[in-house]
């Protein structure tokens, strides 16, 4: 079993601040569960002006319902998408160096950086 996923873990890193939805934290929870790899949280709840600094239009990361989670190498990446999907995350971004999972919308969508 993995560490548990702590609120520290998704703070905003130009204030502190931390807003997290509680179903998206457990589904959260869950997923690292499933997946048996540790999970690099880059990027948790963002205010809304770190959101806009990093370029950012959607309101996921500022509602506390998205993560974005470090990947190293094929193989965790793997892990990972299936912990996600397993937990039941519909919403998920792949990108070379992160994968980003929310819960803001019911229409299931899957997409590249």
């Amino acid at each position: 079993m993995t560490e548990k996923i702590l609120i520290s873990e998704l703070r905003c890193p130009c204030c502190g601040e931390v807003i997290i939805d509680d179903a998206f934290l457990a589904r959260l929870r869950l997923a690292r569960e499933i997946a048996g790899v540790p999970f690099v949280i880059n990027s948790g709840f963002r205010c809304a002006s770190h959101n806009k600094e990093v370029g950012s239009t959607s309101l996921n990361h500022v509602e506390g319902k998205a993560a974005d989670i470090r990947v190293i190498d094929g193989p965790t990446r793997g892990k990972i998408l299936r912990g996600l999907y397993e937990a039941g995350f519909k919403r998920i971004g792949i990108a070379k160096t992160f994968i980003h999972a929310d819960s803001m919308d019911l229409v299931e969508s899957c997409w590249l950086y």
